[in-house]
């Protein structure tokens, strides 16, 4: 029985592309643009004068335009076309699971520069697929093919031997939450909820209860305040089902409430542990802490067990 890596190994020394050749010949006008783009200033590619002072005959293009000259352009590229070998071998190794590609090697061999009026062509030969490699990018294979590029009458102007890399990319970790506000009034509140405690703000001269915290005493404006402990129980007084925008830091739906704790504060905060169609306003809630990573814990909320309460 044919094995997948029997099947991958008969690519080797296989035409990937038949002699192809670019949609136009080398020309002068092509050239310009190129030059101007990549800022190369080399008088021999503009000025046929240059040119013959250093020895050639004329103008002579980049030798970093090369593979533009067979390139077919991006029309032609998403055309449907006949299926080929280098169709064959994608689908092949699509279906190992290695779909995403990244170039990682190009050494051209020139044979002599490009000249206007040439007519290039271009044919692809698999020179090797590696055994299956970890890279950090995912795990993969690398294919190396070699590139004859020639003239009309077959003389070859420059060989390029192209590695790329086709990988199964490797699960992106999930994006950070994001880092609430934390000032000099709230900063307390958040080093309690690393150590997991619900705290809320109290003011020390009315002792009314406070959040989110703030300098100043609301009811009688006194600046002294210390905190106390919460219980960690407490209803559901509103909440909102967001779909959009999404954040990759969240599941989606997302269920946003306000809590009102039995202390008589309330809070926002996530909910967990519930869908959208078991909520209901004025439901028994407990905390639930969330470590989001190293400096960030949370209170989310959860529904109460119904014999807990």
């Amino acid at each position: 029985m044919t094995t997948y890596e029997d099947r991958l190994a008969a690519f080797t020394g296989r035409v990937l592309v038949e002699r192809r050749f670019g949609p136009d010949p080398v020309n002068v006008p092509m050239i310009r643009h190129w030059c101007e783009a990549m800022g190369d200033t080399n008088p021999v590619h503009l000025s046929d004068e240059a040119a013959r002072s250093t020895g050639r005959s004329g103008i002579v293009a980049p030798a970093s335009m090369m593979q533009a000259w067979t390139m077919r352009g991006y029309a032609a590229s998403t055309t449907p076309a006949d299926i080929g070998a280098f169709d064959e071998l994608v689908a092949l190794l699509d279906e190992g699971g290695y779909t995403s590609v990244v170039a990682t090697d190009s050494d051209f061999d020139f044979h002599r520069e490009a000249r206007p009026g040439d007519d290039l062509s271009v044919e692809e030969v698999v020179e090797s697929i590696s055994a299956e490699k970890r890279t950090g990018l995912g795990t993969g294979r690398f294919v190396s093919t070699l590139k004859t590029y020639r003239d009309a009458a077959g003389e070859v102007v420059a060989t390029q031997r192209w590695r790329t890399l086709r990988f199964r990319p490797s699960a992106a970790p999930r994006a950070p939450r994001p880092r609430p506000a934390i000032n000099q009034d709230n900063e307390f509140w958040f080093a309690a909820a690393r150590e997991k405690r619900l705290v809320v703000q109290r003011c020390t001269e009315c002792k009314t209860l406070r959040h989110p915290p703030g300098p100043c005493c609301p009811e009688c404006q006194s600046f002294a305040w210390d905190t106390v402990t919460a219980g960690g129980r407490g209803t559901l007084y509103s909440y909102v089902v967001a779909h959009h925008p999404p954040h990759p830091a969240f599941d989606y739906p997302l269920l946003i409430a306000v809590v009102e704790l039995d202390e008589g504060t309330r809070l926002i905060t996530n909910l967990t542990g519930v869908t959208a169609d078991d909520l209901a306003i004025g439901m028994p809630l407990e905390v639930e802490w969330l470590v989001a990573d190293a400096d960030l814990t949370l209170p989310l909320f959860r529904p109460v067990a119904p014999q807990e309460h």
